[in-house]
């Protein structure tokens, strides 16, 4: 019986889905101030993919638009001009924090037809079929049950209403944020990431985003790439943006003693600088963006 005990014992941890939840909703209560003030990083980086994936949307004036997990809501505030004031934005996210920066955001344009919600994108406190679209900017990845929460947004669209989504592609097309992941998950022997859970790249190999909103119910699926280089004025503030702004590498690192981490901190730095060039820092990043209808 020794060697089964002992293969039980290898076993990595079962992945438990309230947990991750739980600590998603702590970073990100935690991270609200800072990913409000990269706002303007923010929206210089990821812009025109946002931009695109309110295109293949096909947003108009008029409409009623959700947006999931929505953050410190930039990306609302783009949607919330393409509808106009005839229209609505609903910003949702499980953090309460965020939200409120969403609101201050929102003040600052003048916009008045943006709504903000606390709310759990699997499990959407909203009536059927009331949303022209439902979009997802770099949100979907991190749920705990994608499918869950894509038949949520199936059922609030309207039919013949539309999802968008961005995430992100493949890791060697995403170094600026692999590397990262790569260094911390070595020096904190953590192993890898198993198919099926949430993550940054959940949904980046070919199809899979896809293949989810067939699943879900969604037609006329499709999706494009798009390269969104993250421009900074140097490693160290590519270094101090994903320090302050992405959780999920602290919550890697739970399990180092302090000098480690100020060690793994100093190496990512060091590996980010090969993307610094006469002009500044250039990192490598390409965004997927998915569409689907509801029949």
């Amino acid at each position: 019986m020794a060697p089964i005990f002992k293969a039980m014992d290898s076993t990595p941890p079962q992945f438990d889905p309230l947990k991750y939840k739980q600590t998603t909703h702590q970073q990100w209560q935690q991270a609200a101030e800072a990913w409000y003030r990269w706002s303007p990083l923010l929206h210089q980086w990821l812009g025109k993919t946002t931009q695109k994936m309110l295109d293949m949307a096909s947003v108009t004036t008029g409409q009623s638009l959700l947006d999931i997990a929505a953050g410190a809501g930039e990306q609302s505030i783009t949607a919330a001009k393409m509808v106009g004031p005839g229209g609505r934005v609903l910003a949702t996210d499980i953090s309460a924090n965020i939200l409120e920066y969403a609101k201050q955001m929102a003040a600052q344009a003048g916009m008045h037809n943006i709504e903000t919600a606390v709310m759990d994108g699997e499990n959407l406190t909203l009536e059927d079929e009331t949303f022209d679209v439902v979009i997802s900017r770099v949100g979907l990845i991190y749920f705990p049950d994608q499918q869950k929460a894509l038949t949520e947004m199936l059922r609030v669209l309207k039919p013949g209403g539309k999802i968008a989504a961005i995430v992100y592609s493949v890791p060697e097309k995403n170094t600026f944020f692999s590397t990262p992941v790569a260094i911390i998950r070595k020096h904190a022997k953590l192993p890898p990431p198993v198919p099926g859970q949430p993550g940054p790249f959940s949904l980046s190999q070919k199809g899979v985003i896809e293949n989810a909103f067939a699943t879900a119910g969604f037609k006329n699926v499709k999706s494009t790439l798009v390269n969104a280089p993250l421009i900074c004025e140097s490693a160290k503030q590519c270094l101090q943006f994903e320090k302050e702004s992405f959780g999920a590498l602290h919550q890697m690192m739970s399990g180092l003693s302090e000098s480690e981490k100020v060690a793994v901190w100093n190496e990512i730095e060091t590996a980010l600088g090969e993307f610094e060039t006469a002009n500044g820092f250039e990192g490598p990043c390409e965004m997927l963006v998915a569409v689907g209808e509801k029949g």
